[in-house]
């Protein structure tokens, strides 16, 4: 069975609050935007079935799986902000720890160190593919986070088998990473998603983080290595969260 929460995006379009004494209202929009790991497409990927398609390697195009074929994105490297715009091929299955699969001319373009591919791919079109649900009352918000299909799920290691993406440097010691899960805008949500994965998951590490008075974020971390990092984003996308993301700090 497939489980999936939808959680709530940072960015939103608008945003509308009632009175002190009602629930607060919001809807909003907003355009898919995600930071994480990326893969740099090579051939041999492709022959170890570690990537379902073919991707022409000098060309601008990505696959990213929770856009449409033919989104223009742009592509920052997080570690020089360096850019550039390109386009989402089409549908292809690839290990779940990264966010997109990249050619290696997207890669020499943005000077990607390729032993730390950290990127943040953001839609550009006038037209969002990507909707995040609505969360219109405080006791919808709250019923994410109480339903949340956790029983019985099983946390184990990744069963796709990512070894062969290998880089022959050393990661420098820079390496601190957090993994957002969601960011609600009650606390008493986060809370009790918090609780949920703590005592029906057994992950310990998870904490919430006030980014201000009406935006609470939960997260896991932080991590100082890829492996650890690596595990920790497996075991909770098993959940099916809508858009988690990997963040420096």
């Amino acid at each position: 069975m497939n489980y999936r929460i939808f959680l709530f995006l940072l960015l939103f379009s608008c945003t509308s609050f009632e009175t002190a004494e009602k629930n607060v209202n919001i809807s909003f929009e907003s355009v898919f935007s995600n930071s994480g790991f990326a893969i740099i497409y090579d051939e041999s990927l492709f022959k170890s079935k570690l990537i379902s398609k073919k991707l022409n390697e000098r060309s601008f195009e990505i696959f990213q799986r929770n856009l449409k074929r033919n989104t223009s994105v742009k592509i920052t490297n997080l570690l020089n902000n360096k850019s550039v715009i390109a386009k989402v091929s089409s549908k292809s299955k690839y290990p779940q720890f990264y966010n997109s699969v990249i050619t290696k001319r997207i890669a020499e373009a943005i000077e990607l160190d390729l032993n730390e591919p950290y990127i943040t791919i953001r839609e550009i079109s006038s037209n969002s593919t990507f909707i995040a649900d609505k969360a219109k009352t405080f006791d919808e918000e709250k019923n994410v986070a109480d339903k949340a299909p956790v029983d019985g799920i099983t946390i184990k290691s990744i069963g796709i088998d990512d070894n062969n993406i290998t880089s022959t440097k050393k990661l420098n010691n820079d390496f601190h990473y957090i993994i957002k899960i969601a960011d609600f805008y009650f606390l008493s949500s986060a809370q009790l998603l918090n609780n949920r994965i703590k005592t029906e998951l057994n992950i310990k590490n998870s904490k919430i983080f006030k980014i201000n008075d009406n935006l609470f974020r939960l997260y896991l971390g932080p991590f100082d290595n890829l492996n650890s990092l690596k595990s920790a984003f497996n075991d909770i996308s098993k959940l099916e969260f809508e858009n988690i993301e990997i963040i420096k700090q």
